[in-house]
């Protein structure tokens, strides 16, 4: 309950608004209660003149309306309003989490955050804080209404409304609310292997691992729908007793008010008033099932804003030239993980030279980019640029003086001058014909009919993973980065494009340092030294 507290308090600015639900949904339910009583005394005492009572009735059926569509448009604004403002919390934790958060949780599981569970919130912000408000104040003007005729009867009704509305949902959310994250994290899970499965949808077929796939998504469907049915059988358990109570009090204001010896319509009225305004806590009490999901989601929300990022930003840090990185008796370990990937690792990076790293693959050969990128800091020793530790030097400096181009390229389903542009977004048309050259993409490229402004696909499937490592790496060239990080960028070229790309290495290695990591020796042929890391 704590993160709906947290989440609670993001309703301060829109105080105003909440207020005018609140007046708005007790005025409307003061209609509905209005509305029978009114009609029973006019039928009851004064059956002759029951047109003087129409106008009253009319008045309150007609108002009923308006104050319920006011009282829904007032919550639902608060809650479009901060779910858009939790979309921007969530995502600008997501930028200061990454890279990071990226390696370490399933994209699956943040898209499921992102999206369901940042909605499932709408019940919280729309459907829950007003109705408390609501029926906690109807639970109280109904008593000392009731109370007007026999304080027996003010306090039997207040005895109906803490069951329906405190007792059983208390109850309830102590079996279900377990059930509710539960459920969340089950979704998250089943999102993420759901994803992975599309992307891999050509492996599964070539393999033909397609059965074994689709019976561990059965497996997983069928563990959801379990729990969802527990939530089920729990919801449909509190509604039977919620309206067993109802029943039961309503018989009891009947019994109660003719033990006192009421005259007919007096014990008629307060039965009707009785059964009439239980609306508010019966909307209060439903709610439970409900919330104990969206208690689920919102813990999975507030764990994201909570989670400390790897590495710290540096704002005010310093901005030192480029003349040689460094990292110095590095050893580093993946979080989560027990093995150090790095041990002791001491490497000079000189300026205006093309460093290779040759290793067989597992032997942390990325790790060493990641380090100089500050993705990560290291459990012992320092990483350093002109002794200078990375901790200490600006962050948005640091990306400016660094390309680094990754295994996995990703473009967006944009133009490929927009996908290249990221790099440098005030390059000019003639910069970025100049890096496609350099990176042996502009052939392909100006072969399209639109050439630069061909839109690439969705994943970029429409190129090959080769044509995609060219364009990340023409991107990289454009950044116009002082260190130039590698990370395996011919592992998809031929023979002829790795050449294209090699040569223009060298040319861009006069005025820049290249760092390039690989498990095979001809792509590191044009470094002007190999550092030969084993394990």
């Amino acid at each position: 309950m704590s993160a709906l507290f947290r989440l609670f308090k993001l309703i301060a600015p829109l105080t105003g608004v909440m207020f005018a639900a609140i007046c708005l949904g007790v005025l409307g339910q003061l209609t509905v209660i209005a509305l029978p009583v009114i009609a029973i005394t006019g039928l009851l005492t004064d059956p002759s003149n029951f047109t003087n009572y129409l106008w009253p009735i009319l008045i309150c059926g007609f108002l009923r309306g308006p104050l319920h569509y006011g009282e829904h448009y007032c919550n639902h604004l608060i809650a479009f309003k901060l779910l858009a403002l939790l979309r921007q919390k969530v995502f600008s934790a997501l930028r200061r989490l990454s890279p990071a958060i990226l390696e370490n949780k399933s994209k699956g599981d943040l898209i499921a955050l992102v999206t369901s569970d940042i909605e499932m919130l709408e019940l919280f912000y729309a459907h829950t804080i007003s109705p408390v408000a609501i029926a906690t104040l109807v639970s109280i003007m109904v008593p000392g209404l009731l109370t007007c005729l026999s304080p027996w009867l003010g306090l039997w009704a207040l005895l109906g409304y803490l069951l329906i509305g405190y007792l059983i949902p208390l109850v309830s959310h102590h079996i279900m609310d377990a059930r509710g994250l539960q459920v969340r994290n089950q979704l998250g899970q089943l999102s993420s292997y759901v994803l992975d499965s599309l992307y891999g949808l050509g492996e599964l077929l070539q393999f033909k691992g397609m059965p074994k796939r689709l019976q561990s998504l059965t497996d997983q469907t069928k563990a959801l729908n379990h729990t969802q049915g527990q939530i089920s059988l729990g919801s449909g358990l509190q509604n039977a007793a919620i309206y067993l109570v109802v029943f039961g009090f309503s018989l009891g204001t009947l019994l109660i008010a003719y033990a006192l010896h009421l005259s007919p319509v007096t014990i008629i009225i307060a039965t009707v008033i009785v059964l009439s305004s239980f609306g508010p806590v019966i909307a209060l009490s439903s709610l439970t099932a409900g919330l104990s999901q969206t208690i689920g989601a919102a813990q999975r929300l507030i764990d994201l804003l909570d989670e400390n990022p790897v590495v710290q930003e540096v704002e005010q840090g310093q901005q030192p030239t480029f003349d040689q990185a460094q990292l110095t008796n590095v050893t580093f370990t993946y979080p989560d993980t027990v093995n150090p990937v790095i041990q002791k690792l001491n490497l000079t990076i000189p300026k205006g030279q093309i460093m290779g790293i040759h290793a067989p693959s597992g032997t942390g050969k990325s790790t060493i980019l990641k380090l100089l990128a500050h993705f990560y800091d290291p459990d012992t020793g320092q990483v350093t640029i002109n002794k200078t530790s990375l901790t200490k030097i600006n962050s948005n400096y640091l990306r400016q003086m660094e390309s680094y181009v990754s295994q996995e390229t990703w473009l967006f389903q944009d133009t490929i001058a927009n996908n290249l542009k990221l790099g440098n977004p005030q390059a000019s048309d003639q910069e970025i014909q100049l890096v496609a050259q350099q990176a042996g993409i502009a052939n392909y490229i100006e072969s399209l009919p639109e050439q630069y402004q061909t839109k690439l696909s969705e994943l970029a499937d429409s190129i090959s993973e080769g044509q995609k490592q060219r364009l990340g790496i023409a991107r990289a060239f454009l950044h116009e980065g002082e260190l130039l990080l590698l990370d395996e960028i011919t592992a998809n070229l031929d023979v002829l494009n790795e050449a294209i790309i090699l040569k223009s290495l060298q040319k861009i290695a006069k005025e820049k340092t290249v760092v390039i990591v690989s498990h095979r020796l001809s792509t590191l042929s044009i470094a002007d030294q190999i550092y030969e890391l084993t394990l």
